[in-house]
């Protein structure tokens, strides 16, 4: 297994910790093909890390200090209470939570990746060949290539996947999140050390400081609601994609808007609506679940392998934890098969964990939502501990310990 060839479909932030994992799991030959051209595509968005599974990360060698984050202590959830600047707490929570630039954090990645790894933009994988010494990739300019083993990195929209798995895809949950950046990050409460999720009927938006990867700050939301039904009102949301705002119908703009100001208390309406249209796009919210993370000689990480809704804050966590078990079954086990069964044996169980309670959240934070204006602090705490029942103390929101980290 030892000096062996790995080809790692797929160079965003699960793609470049499949990489190194890979690199310190004793492969030989590593190869990231990354169907994008040039740089990927940065429109900003927020990442959240929660502090204890940040502390692990780095301890692991996936993140450093130096990487841009901005501190969050609370979340404080809001409703609209006439025209009261910033609404009524509802329910305050600590939040211990770490907030990045989805652009940055990569940018910090991507530049971990060893030099001797061969990292290709532009090299779209069109069809994935197992067989019993492993695997050929065939690309887009008609080239094709044999490796021992191939990662799966490639998102929810996953080829690796479709290989492995036929037609388990993405599942459209019903419901979207709007999202937006903006330079507007003056006065904000707590001196932008909280996190405010405003709640109205069918929805909540959580709205939060994070890096601009220059040195300074922007303002990072995101609002989770379902489309209206009304013929012309949004786009066909069955095929997985982002929509960015040149793909937005100027009806379900104008849904959108006339909610945030017909729900949001004023201070943050003004925020949210007075973000650029050039920074705001669709984001429809899907689960992906598959049988096994591994296998043959195929193996999942991050998205490719499980999507939970963004409710629980690890998606990009899960995707870091993937990559230190890959490397930790990589370097202890004696073949491909082993390795990539433990693997499996380990991440598998914590990926459908994820997605189950991310369901959990998302039925009550957007699907059902309960009566927010006839909540206090009690009411809160019993309806948050609600959607995290069934749990051993470690629910998985903010993401699982690391094994042998509890």
């Amino acid at each position: 297994m030892r000096a062996g060839s790995i080809a790692v479909v797929g160079g965003s932030i699960a793609g470049c910790a499949a990489a190194l994992a890979a690199a310190r799991g004793g492969a030989g030959r590593i190869v990231v093909l990354e169907r994008t051209g040039a740089q990927l595509r940065d429109r900003g968005v927020g990442i959240g890390l929660h502090g204890d599974r940040y502390e692990e990360l780095r301890a692991a060698g996936y993140l450093t200090p130096e990487m841009p984050w901005a501190p969050l202590s609370r979340r404080v959830w809001s409703v609209r209470d006439g025209e009261e600047p910033r609404g009524r707490p509802v329910g305050e929570q600590p939040f211990p939570f770490r907030a990045y630039n989805w652009g940055s954090l990569w940018r910090e990645l991507r530049s971990r990746v060893p030099e001797g790894v061969d990292y290709r933009a532009g090299a779209e994988v069109t069809e994935v060949e197992p067989d019993a010494d492993g695997v050929t990739l065939r690309l887009a300019d008609g080239s094709h290539e044999h490796f021992d083993v191939v990662i799966g990195a490639d998102g929810y929209r996953s080829v690796v996947r479709e290989a492995m798995f036929p037609g388990t895809g993405a599942a459209y949950s019903g419901y979207i999140g709007w999202r937006g950046t903006s330079s507007d990050v003056a006065d904000l409460p707590s001196d932008g050390d909280h996190a405010c999720t405003v709640v109205f009927p069918g929805g909540h938006c959580m709205i939060y400081r994070i890096p601009d990867g220059f040195g300074g700050h922007r303002l990072n939301w995101v609002l989770y609601t379902r489309p209206p039904r009304s013929d012309g009102l949004h786009p066909d949301l069955r095929t997985p994609a982002s929509l960015p705002p040149g793909r937005l119908s100027s009806q379900l703009t104008g849904h959108l808007r006339a909610l945030v100001a017909d729900n949001f208390p004023p201070y943050w309406a003004a925020k949210v609506l007075g973000t650029p249209a050039d920074t705001t796009f669709i984001q429809p919210i899907y689960d992906v679940e598959v049988p096994h993370y591994a296998s043959g000689r195929l193996v999942l990480i991050g998205d490719a392998a499980s999507v939970a809704r963004p409710h629980i804050g690890g998606g990009s966590v899960k995707a870091l934890q993937d990559a230190t078990a890959l490397e930790a079954a990589l370097s202890t086990r004696e073949s491909w098969e082993e390795a990539l069964e433990a693997y499996d044996a380990e991440r598998g169980p914590i990926g459908s964990a994820m997605v189950a309670l991310a369901r959990r959240m998302g039925g009550a934070q957007v699907e059902n939502t309960p009566d927010w204006s006839a909540m206090g602090q009690p009411e809160f705490d019993m309806w948050w501990q609600a959607q995290n029942e069934g749990s051993d103390g470690n629910s998985g929101f903010g993401g699982h310990a690391l094994k042998g980290r509890r």
